[in-house]
């Protein structure tokens, strides 16, 4: 029991049970023993400044999870407060993790959205061509004006005129050598199934895309595994959406009926203006479609190279717009898939070079009539996906040998 001051007061200041109050060691007091009190407050003996020793205690903060906030480091609280001077660069690094899973997934999102607006058409029918290696694409450029208001049609210089024909048409074959892009001219004289010798854009004309795909085969012994068709607007639409195009005209042309007035050399060039480049009739006198065909491969290629250039990636308002216009100008046939798309506009810009190649049919003439010793040996090439032994003497921008 606790000895009490005489008269009843508190505890005697020499109390084995409070000699802890008055700072006294409890373990230098023989034979008492006092199980340690974790809650206890303990007492700290301080060094005043003056370096006089005093007996007046201060007491530390409680220690553990429930010590005030702010309480120093080593004084009972909590441990080293941890710096926050790399909590803003954290920030920093979440927001632009943030930003960039948002930009790929626009980027992903967005062709695929747009692929849903693309039209298709049953381009094959009848019996088909035995499988060949390599991928070849049939491209065309179609000449309706379907679709095209009266002021579309002044503007581009197409006219009123009635019926569908082809433009243009072009073969591309990709495989394990390089691109091949051939331009097929339109006034071309094949046999067309079922009708005869014509030219070649008669097939589109009589019998659409399936007729043109046969003619095409049965034509060049090539067997075509996707078809593409872009029309006057969609053509139009697709260069402005890359910001135009660059063309290199060798004398100035000046077409009224295409629109037309450039002068000779190298330069910038909007839809419209490309358009009538690559579709101009009258200005190509010394070689005529042969020379047309030039331009338009030149216009495509260029096109193509625009379209997958780093700045496209990089400005989201050309990359919409381009995906929306191609999109929205395109017709492939049945089965031909987004990748299949993708696989063909690359191609498309790897055509210089060790890369690729861009050839005119081999013909003997300026009336189109296809070389039948060189053309069969052109194609031969192609049939057997061995491009990267094709020779230059086969492959020549007019097509005529050198």
């Amino acid at each position: 029991m606790a000895t009490r001051k005489p008269g009843g007061g508190g505890p005697e200041e020499g109390s084995p049970e409070y000699r802890w109050l008055y700072g006294e060691d409890q373990a230098s007091t023989p034979g008492t023993q006092r199980p340690p009190q974790p809650d206890q407050t303990r007492v700290i003996r301080t060094q005043p400044r003056g370096g006089t020793a005093t007996t007046e205690p201060r007491y530390a903060p409680p220690s553990g999870p429930g010590a005030p906030p702010g309480t120093p480091p080593g004084e009972g609280g909590r441990g080293p407060r941890r710096p926050r001077g790399g909590r803003p660069k954290r920030r920093v690094f979440k927001v632009v993790r943030l930003l960039l899973l948002l930009w790929l997934v626009f980027l992903v999102a967005v062709p695929f959205l747009a692929w849903r607006e693309v039209d298709t058409v049953d381009a094959f029918k009848g019996e088909r061509m035995v499988w060949q290696p390599g991928t070849t694409y049939l491209l065309v450029g179609s000449d309706s004006r379907e679709g095209l208001t009266k002021e579309q049609r002044r503007r581009l210089g197409t006219g009123n005129a009635a019926g569908r024909r082809t433009d243009t048409i072009m073969l591309l074959h990709t495989g394990s050598g390089p691109h091949v892009l051939t331009s097929i001219p339109r006034d071309s004289l094949v046999e067309i199934p079922g009708k005869g010798t014509n030219k070649i854009n008669a097939a589109y004309a009589w019998g659409g895309a399936p007729l043109l795909v046969q003619t095409v085969e049965k034509a060049t012994g090539v067997r075509v595994d996707h078809y593409v068709e872009i029309g006057f607007g969609g053509f139009v639409d697709v260069v402005d959406a890359v910001g135009g195009v660059e063309i290199c005209p060798k004398a100035p042309m000046k077409d009224k009926d295409a629109n037309l007035d450039i002068k000779a050399g190298c330069q910038e060039a909007d839809g419209t203006t490309a358009l009538g480049y690559a579709r101009s009739r009258k200005t190509y006198k010394a070689l005529g479609d042969v020379d047309r065909a030039k331009a338009q491969r030149e216009v495509v290629s260029a096109v193509g190279a625009k379209a997958l250039s780093p700045w496209t990636v990089i400005n989201p308002k050309r990359y919409y717009d381009l995906s929306m216009a191609g999109a929205n100008s395109f017709t492939v046939s049945e089965g031909t898939g987004p990748f299949a798309m993708a696989r063909f506009a690359w191609a498309m810009t790897r055509l210089d070079g060790d890369a690729g190649m861009t050839c005119g049919v081999p013909i003997r003439d300026l009336a189109v009539h296809w070389d039948e010793q060189r053309s069969k040996e052109f194609f031969g090439y192609l049939r057997a996906n061995n491009t990267d032994e094709l020779p230059k003497k086969l492959c020549t921008p007019s097509g005529l040998p050198k």
